[in-house]
């Protein structure tokens, strides 16, 4: 019996890339076995309540998934998904994460988070989903990422806005009908035009 539910959270733990505790309740496991099994060398605890499969390969991106985990209904945005994107010689500290401007603020203890507010188009639209790990991460797209980033100048610097647009202009990973798209939906479109312009 002990041997089979070892078994069962090795695979949850295979299947999933990262398993929170809770994630054993379904399948009637005692959160104990989580214990041994980092004991036994055989998971890894990434933070509270958080464990992968001690022989994984941790990505560089793994923070993003971790955060996931934490917090399912969020996104990954602003210096976070720029980071992911490749296109900022920022790298933050914190997970930049979007959530619903009326949802609770999630209580996340280990990974340190910057949570933002969006709401409505500009909250819906733009979400890609990346396996980082194991774990289905949603993440904004590039172009959205970029019009967020002009919304969010006053967070994050107009530099750093202005810096991702061109280098994603230069490596062709966004199209001016995608930047414009974002640009109405965040609002933006005013501040974002004479930059556009300067691409065109």
């Amino acid at each position: 019996m002990e041997s089979s539910k070892i078994a069962q959270v090795l695979t949850l733990a295979k299947q999933a890339g990262v398993i929170r505790a809770r994630d054993l309740e379904p399948h009637n496991i005692p959160r104990t076995y989580l214990a041994r099994l980092c004991e036994a060398g055989r998971l890894q605890r990434l933070g509270r309540g958080l464990y992968m499969l001690a022989d994984s390969a941790i990505t560089t991106n793994h923070s993003l998934g971790e955060t996931t985990k934490r917090v399912p209904h969020g996104v990954i945005c602003l210096l976070s998904a720029l980071r992911f994107h490749g296109v900022t010689t920022q790298a933050p500290f914190e997970i930049w994460v979007a959530i619903d401007h009326k949802a609770r603020a999630p209580a996340v203890k280990g990974t340190p988070l910057r949570v933002v507010r969006f709401s409505g188009k500009a909250l819906e639209t733009g979400i890609e989903t990346h396996v980082i790990d194991g774990v289905p991460t949603r993440i904004y797209s590039l172009s959205k990422t970029i019009a967020d980033s002009f919304k969010f100048r006053n967070k994050i610097g107009l530099d750093v806005a202005v810096e991702a647009l061109r280098e994603s202009w230069r490596a062709r990973k966004c199209t001016m009908d995608e930047l414009w798209h974002y640009a109405v939906i965040c609002r933006v479109s005013n501040v974002m035009r004479p930059y556009l312009e300067t691409l065109a």
